[in-house]
């Protein structure tokens, strides 16, 4: 009865379906003077966010950054992370003001055959990131257990009758299902980074500075590249945009204005959070790897064997592997949502959850069948980080309708972005444009 009401509110204030009808404001918000309690009530959709800032395909291009460069890849991710606040700041400012996700505007605002080309790529940034999610997977699943390649590919796909499970049960059930994860990864982490003893001097210097190879070395230009594709996720701006949706706040002025508050700061704290990780992930690989002259550790089964002997502690390569399976099952409930949230808003077609999710694995999990059987564990990791390029080259496709929606009163009223964020908003969309542009010429010669 209370979803149904939900959906009933919904449609009269915006004339539309949300494209998750069954959670659309379904989550309390505390109507109290404190802040710190209301700001208890958004906390979550942020962290399901970041869950897509430390899948697997971000310990790929990790993993090769610092092996090969050392720390000197850091500022990318520090650059990557702060567009990715400035960019989920805007799309969940998209999902409150305007009452759409990203996925609706497009649909409204452009022509059916814009739009449908804008789902496509989409689907093929959701395809290249659940491909990731599921080779990750699958890798955690042959070191832990000795299960083969191919096997764990296929059993990730049974993944999905956990999530249904938590679907109904509620949406904070998956968000706190998400967040002991995400702490479970960190923790690992941690501990693996404190016992690497990095050079600290460094790691500061790097994360703040950037190096004047990064433009004028093609090869460290394309792991750069991966990692802000592997970072930054065009998914993720439409997921967001949606599920921040959930929370039960005054569909008013002034209830919308503090919503976007509020609900900035649980990304905000989220994404610093997912920026520590992918840091620290690096961090690890230059200060076991490349400073012990292991320059080519891109591969994950790679990185499990060696941790043991360099950390010459027992637990460390467990650890890694653990904190592996926890990533990429975490990953799988992103892929579910943003999979529906891009289906239902650009076509308007509304399929059962269990239906879109098994379209969305049998996608991915065909490639990873074949790259499996031909290459084996040898082109996995080569196959992630072109994964994540593949997802940077998506981006732009998402970036600039996001800034263009949010900067149009029509759309959005008196929460239109201001010159400032207007300016900043377009530089960020034309500089990962423009890094794009200069990786496809490199790739090209």
């Amino acid at each position: 009865m209370e979803t149904l009401t939900s959906i009933s509110t919904a449609s009269e204030t915006t004339g539309r379906r949300p494209t998750l009808p069954n959670v659309f404001s379904s989550v309390a918000v505390p109507q109290s003077a404190q802040l710190w309690r209301r700001a208890l009530g958004f906390i979550g959709p942020g962290f399901m966010v970041a869950v897509g800032y430390m899948d697997p395909g971000n310990w790929a291009t990790d993993l090769a950054a610092g092996s090969r460069y050392g720390y000197t890849l850091l500022f990318v991710i520090m650059a990557s992370n702060l567009m990715a606040i400035l960019l989920q700041s805007l799309a969940l400012k998209l999902g409150i003001a305007s009452e759409r996700d990203l996925a609706q505007a497009c649909r409204e605002r452009y022509s059916r055959p814009t739009a449908i080309a804008l789902w496509l790529l989409a689907e093929v940034a959701i395809a290249a990131c659940d491909l990731a999610e599921v080779i990750g997977s699958a890798i955690a699943l042959q070191l832990l257990f000795h299960i083969p390649l191919i096997a764990g590919v296929i059993i990730t796909s049974l993944d999905v009758l956990l999530i249904l499970l938590l679907e109904h049960r509620g949406f904070r059930y998956i968000e706190a299902f998400v967040m002991v994860l995400i702490a479970t990864i960190a923790v690992l982490f941690g501990i693996e980074t404190v016992l690497s003893r990095p050079e600290w001097f460094p790691v500061l210097r790097h994360l703040f500075v950037p190096s004047a190879a990064l433009v004028t070395n093609p090869d460290m230009l394309y792991i750069g590249i991966s990692i802000l594709g592997a970072t930054v996720m065009p998914h993720n701006l439409y997921l967001h945009s949606s599920i921040v949706q959930t929370r039960d706040y005054p569909r008013t002025i002034a209830g919308k204005r503090d919503a976007i508050r509020l609900a900035n700061i649980d990304s905000a704290v989220a994404l610093t959070f997912a920026l520590f990780i992918n840091a620290a992930i690096l961090i690890l690989a230059a200060a076991v790897f490349h400073r012990n002259g292991h320059f080519e550790v891109a591969e994950i089964e790679d990185a499990y064997k060696l941790l043991t002997p360099l950390l010459g502690f027992t637990g460390a390569s467990m650890m890694f592997a653990l904190a592996l399976l926890a990533s990429g099952q975490n990953s799988t409930i992103t892929g579910t949502l943003a999979g529906q949230i891009v289906m239902e808003g650009f076509l308007d077609i509304h399929l059962p959850n269990w239906l879109r999710r098994l379209i969305t694995r049998l996608v991915a999990i065909v490639p990873a069948v074949i790259v499996t059987a031909l290459y084996g564990s040898s082109g996995t990791g080569k196959l992630l980080v072109f994964s994540q390029v593949i997802l940077s080259m998506q981006l732009s496709f998402a970036v600039f309708p996001l800034v263009s929606f949010t900067g149009d009163s029509h759309i959005m009223g008196g929460f239109a972005n201001n010159r400032v964020l207007r300016a900043t908003g377009w530089t960020v969309a034309v500089l990962i444009a423009g890094l794009n542009a200069w990786l496809l010429i490199q790739m090209l010669r």
